[in-house]
């Protein structure tokens, strides 16, 4: 007897897919996405799987599925129509209506088990006026609706917003989860693992362990372009907020020996670090905490260095206890000489490092396998980094899809998950095979 199918639809670079596989040791048999840039990226990863790139409301499922069973369907509808971050701005009445293409294919196909994922203001989901604005008085009425077309189909329901940084991925990006069922099991929600204090489970993992700590960036008392008075401000609070109070010391050897490239090395250097955004009103984040929310705009989070020497003398500085002076990239003038003190010495700001975080390093932020491909397509056609981020942000996160799948679909596991094929390029233009 074949084994019943699984179905990712909006299947994007494959997050769900993977997460998927973590769980169950099988690859997702088909996928589905408009999008042909993110099925190619799918393709490099799930070569197994039949890729349809098609509008998933008029997608003949049937058809691929002939006589067998679907045993889970995963739907991740695109979330912009939805989310709080798209503020007032007039809503996409074709991206809100998506929800009703997973009504379409369980009626069509009846899987035994659904799981959906979205942003959590889709349980506002409600109908537009003229102007393409939510209409406050019948918010939730569309959401309702769907919900009980999908429980006239025979599905029992239940839903939860979940962190996934309580469940052990190093990000805080939190989001609404549907399961659908109708082969008579009770719907199942994962234990939690992790909380931020780790009172009585385990600590949140700070995104620092997936920094690569062998690239600080340029410092930008070299730079001949004067970085935008915004990124300036931003990182003058950072700073303030995250270096002058409770500062993270890297300890990572690979940071000093970067360091090293600039300035002799010098047993009284320390550098802190902190993640600095650049969107809205955000300061950034201490890296001791999972990443925040990733999203498909690249150059959103930059790693921000702070290079400290050890304070001696009476004169140049000033105390933490005012706001630091304003950040200068000309050399001549020096950069700002905040008096730090750290374990009961004082320390002065000599440089600072900045770059933005890198799509590999996203990656592992957002909870994929470290060989999980995103940088080139299955032809090993390379993807510019734009669209590396974009895949990242767009993604379900990987071990939220794992251990939703874990405990509600446990009958369709066939073994675990093989890694992908690592293929890195040395400095001499040679391959190196992991």
């Amino acid at each position: 007897m074949r084994e019943p199918l699984i179905i990712d639809c909006f299947a994007g670079g494959g997050g769900a897919s993977v997460g998927i596989e973590m769980a169950l040791g099988r690859s997702v048999d088909i996928a589905i996405n408009h999008d042909e840039n993110a099925i190619i990226m799918h393709e490099a990863n799930h070569p197994e799987t039949i890729h349809l790139t098609e509008d998933i409301f008029k997608v003949d499922l049937k058809k691929y599925i002939e006589d067998r069973k679907v045993g889970l369907l995963w739907a991740s509808p695109d979330c912009t129509g939805y989310s709080k971050a798209k503020g007032s701005q007039p809503r996409s009445a074709s991206i809100r209506m998506l929800p009703w293409s997973v009504y379409k294919h369980a009626k069509a196909i009846s899987p035994a088990v659904i799981i959906m994922e979205n942003v959590e203001e889709i349980q506002q989901w409600g109908p537009l006026d003229e102007e393409g604005k939510v209409i406050k008085e019948r918010r939730g009425e569309e959401y309702q609706k769907f919900i009980s077309a999908m429980k006239s189909l025979g599905y029992t329901f239940d839903s939860k917003e979940l962190i996934a940084a309580d469940y052990g991925a190093p990000t805080t990006r939190k989001r609404w989860y549907a399961i659908f069922r109708k082969d008579g099991k009770a719907i199942k929600w994962p234990e939690q693992t992790h909380s931020k204090d780790g009172n009585g489970l385990l600590k949140w993992v700070p995104c620092c362990d997936y920094i690569d700590w062998s690239d600080l960036g340029e410092p930008i008392s070299k730079r001949t372009k004067p970085i935008a008075q915004s990124t300036v401000e931003r990182i003058n609070k950072g700073i303030e907020r995250y270096v002058c109070s409770n500062p993270y010391i890297v300890s990572d050897k690979r940071a000093y020996d970067y360091l090293s490239k600039y300035y002799e090395k010098d047993s009284e250097q320390k550098m802190c670090t902190f993640i600095t955004k650049y969107y809205h009103t955000c300061v950034g984040q201490p890296v001791t905490e999972p990443i925040h929310t990733i999203t498909t705009s690249s150059g959103h989070f930059g790693l921000v260095t702070a290079f400290l020497i050890k304070y001696y003398g009476t004169g140049g500085g000033q105390r933490v206890t005012k706001p630091l002076a304003t950040i200068t990239t000309k050399d001549r003038f020096g950069l700002v000489s905040g008096v730090i003190e750290i374990d009961g010495e004082k320390y002065v700001l000599k440089d600072i490092f900045l770059r933005m975080l890198k799509p590999s390093e996203l990656k592992l932020m957002q909870g994929f396998p470290e060989d999980y491909i995103i940088d080139r397509d299955k032809n090993f056609n390379k993807y510019p980094l734009a669209e590396q981020t974009a895949r990242i942000g767009n993604s379900v996160v990987p071990i939220m899809a794992q251990k939703l799948v874990e405990v509600n679909c446990p009958e369709l596991k066939i073994g675990v998950r093989i890694p992908n094929l690592v293929i890195k390029e040395e400095a001499n233009n040679q391959l190196k095979f992991a």
